[in-house]
């Protein structure tokens, strides 16, 4: 059976820093408002020169290099990102020239939170049926160009950085199992960023920037144990894995 193998997996995160006590100094909050809610003690933040291209590169770059695969091996190109260099092309092209790859599948997916998830399956998907053989499948964000820094419930939760993952597609048991991907779209209104192309003819964020309405987002994200163990049972299904088998599942608090 064709699967998808992951070879080396790297990241990369901007230069500066910042503290919740950096923050403190800005909004009305604190560290320890922020750890107790949030766990965070801080974020990475881009600066000039460092884009979700440039730090989506550098993480592909250390995956390479940890899987021992040469970038010219690479045909499949997903970038995860809600915050790209522009409209189009696509950041994952900016990613292949970088790597001087010249020609190979390249495309983002937008997907936000879950991005990268939808990401991995994509390139899961096309590894599997034979219209690729290696993939990078990124994640890259530069959340801070997006936020409100006035805004203690937005700017305390985001920052920059990316992930990579090297995938192969091998012969054998070992590899991607299965995958379920799952939307709502009814929620649209409780985090967002307003404005783009086709309502406001505008790509910028200056005035527009994120919005999120707390307690309803947290809400409405909850999963109910009852869903999340349908996800679960389905997953294993296409797996064909039988649950006496899986020892270990990380339970999302």
């Amino acid at each position: 059976m064709r699967r998808s193998l992951v070879l080396g997996v790297g990241s990369a995160l901007p230069q500066r820093k910042v503290t919740n006590e950096e923050l403190a100094k800005q909004v009305d909050t604190s560290d320890e408002w922020i750890v107790e809610r949030t766990g965070i003690r801080n974020r990475y933040v881009a600066g000039d020169g460092e884009t979700t291209a440039s730090l989506a590169t550098d993480a592909a770059r250390r995956a390479l290099e940890h899987a021992g695969v040469a970038a010219i091996d690479i045909d499949l190109i997903v970038l995860a990102t809600a915050t790209p260099d522009q409209t189009f092309p696509s950041s994952a092209t900016k990613v292949q020239a970088s790597l001087g790859i010249s020609d190979c599948i390249a495309f983002d997916v937008h997907a936000v939170c879950t991005g990268f998830l939808y990401a991995l399956s994509v390139a899961d998907s096309m590894l599997r049926s034979g219209n690729a053989h290696k993939a990078l499948v990124i994640g890259a964000e530069t959340f801070s160009r997006i936020l409100d820094w006035e805004d203690r419930t937005t700017c305390v939760l985001f920052g920059d950085g990316a992930g990579a993952l090297v995938l192969s597609a091998e012969e054998g048991e070992r590899g991607v199992l299965a995958t379920r991907l799952h939307a709502d779209g009814r929620h649209n209104d409780l985090l967002f960023v307003d404005g783009g192309p086709s309502t406001t003819g505008t790509v910028s964020t200056s005035e527009c920037p994120l919005s999120l309405t707390c307690r309803s987002a947290r809400k409405a994200s909850w999963v109910s144990p009852i869903s999340e163990a349908r996800f679960f049972r389905s997953s294993m299904c296409e797996a064909r894995w039988a649950f006496r088998k899986y020892r270990w599942m990380r339970h999302r608090g």
